[in-house]
């Protein structure tokens, strides 16, 4: 029995993402996307490889994939393994190849879900698939699950599972998926593989302002347009009190160390400016943030409506919550209302447990050049729902990218890709940990 995948694995989980990214499965939020396609795909190949998945849904078309590896040390508590079908509108005529083409050219796969978040997929599904060839078992029960709707709500996927059928995930108490143990090149040499140990919390807000409707050429002291315009810029320019979680906290302490830089968290601002590009990996977790992003009012030019609508992407640190609604009723003030258009959970998960380690060690492995820090995701991940059944979340789909490939950026971007060894590097890693777990 081989300790490593063998190379049939390394094809597949390039065939797989290829494959995976052809089956359009863009979810614009209303309701309409189909991921049952993916969903029996990857059911499929589970199949081949000697498994019982389970396919579920709570809308049509709208299908989540479940499935059970049995561990060795029946006493051992489960781990989750999960990534979602969906992904995010790609609008062809912005992209150098079509987004859903799959396209594999100079040893890049490109299509919209090559890394949001098919390449973890096509990883989970072959290195599940190595191990039925190897005769391989986990120590602990891996539980595979493939979900809908992360884009958007989540109902129809994570969400639902964790509410209706959370036998189906009994015994796990940790959880990995996406957006951790990637390569972040610091522009000095450093590779960093920053491994996600935390979440803010979701807070969609709609904004309304109502006034009293009338010509465009009067007098109109009760304007919705004016109240909302005032709101919006006074959320738009509010500046957030410094907020230091654990997982940041220790995010900022081992980059302090690895650079050499005293480690002095009352004056953060100045601690991420010595940090230099490695800042990126922390700058958008140290407060809450409301970012303006839509705005709905008027019909016509010259009439003055009676109400006008904002939205305002919020996201919250863990314990923060109190402190980001009272600054919202400040901030919009007597003459607009808001509410939660959708609200997530933060999360938090510990950066000095063995699963953690066991990610690191991993990393460590097959990138022994690179340094392995915590760090705290700006957004959210099935995390947040599954976190209901008393899941811990952390984020790790194992990533090797060249110096210039901006991975971040090319989350929600165009000319989403990601690079055929960064595949086979992410299957040995994920095949390493799910094996030590």
């Amino acid at each position: 029995m081989a300790d490593q995948p063998e190379q049939q694995a390394l094809d597949e989980v390039v065939e797989f993402t290829s494959d995976l990214i052809r089956i359009d499965t863009t979810n614009r939020g209303g309701g309409d996307c189909q991921e049952r396609p993916a969903a029996e795909y990857a059911a499929a190949r589970l199949a081949e490889a000697g498994l019982e998945p389970t396919l579920l849904e709570r809308t049509k078309g709208r299908t989540n994939v479940v499935a059970r590896i049995e561990g060795t040390d029946p006493s051992a508590d489960a781990l989750l393994v999960h990534g979602h079908l969906d992904v995010v509108p790609a609008e062809a005529r912005d992209w150098s190849v079509h987004p859903f083409s799959g396209e594999i050219r100079d040893g890049v796969v490109w299509g919209r879900g090559a890394v949001d978040m098919k390449n973890m997929d096509a990883m989970i599904l072959a290195v599940v698939r190595d191990w039925a060839r190897q005769g391989v078992r986990p120590r602990r029960d891996v539980v595979i699950a493939f979900t809908a709707d992360e884009e958007a709500s989540a109902e129809d996927g994570s969400g639902f599972l964790a509410d209706e059928h959370p036998g189906l995930f009994e015994g796990c108490t940790e959880g990995v998926s996406e957006s951790g143990a990637f390569t972040f090149h610091d522009g000095s040499g450093r590779q960093l593989y920053p491994i996600a140990a935390g979440e803010r919390g979701t807070a969609w807000l709609k904004l309304t302002a109502r006034g009293r409707a009338g010509h465009g050429s009067k007098v109109n002291r009760d304007n919705a347009v004016t109240r909302l315009a005032a709101a919006i810029t006074r959320i738009g320019e509010h500046e957030w009190p410094l907020r230091l979680t654990p997982t940041v906290r220790a995010a900022l302490t081992e980059l302090a160390a690895l650079y050499g830089i005293e480690t002095d968290l009352a004056d953060v601002d100045t601690l991420l400016d010595k940090l230099g590009p490695a800042a990126r990996l922390v700058e958008a977790t140290v407060r809450n943030s409301a970012n303006p992003t839509m705005l709905d009012a008027g019909y016509k030019i010259n009439v003055i409506p009676g109400e006008a609508v904002a939205y305002v992407d919020g996201r919250c640190l863990p314990g923060a919550e109190d402190e980001f609604r009272t600054t919202l009723d400040r901030l919009t003030g007597p003459d607009v209302e808001w509410e939660f258009q959708h609200r997530e959970v933060a999360l938090q998960a510990p950066v000095d447990s063995a699963t953690y380690a066991r990610m690191r060690a991993a990393v460590e492995e097959f990138a022994p050049e690179g340094h392995v820090v915590p760090y705290c995701m700006s957004g959210g991940t099935d995390a947040k729902q599954f976190s209901r059944l008393g899941i811990t979340g952390y984020g790790f789909a194992p990533l090797k990218l060249p110096e210039g490939f901006d991975y971040q950026a090319l989350f929600h971007g165009v000319d989403e890709r990601v690079p055929v060894e960064a595949l086979h590097f992410g299957v040995r890693v994920l095949d390493r940990f799910l094996r030590t777990a």
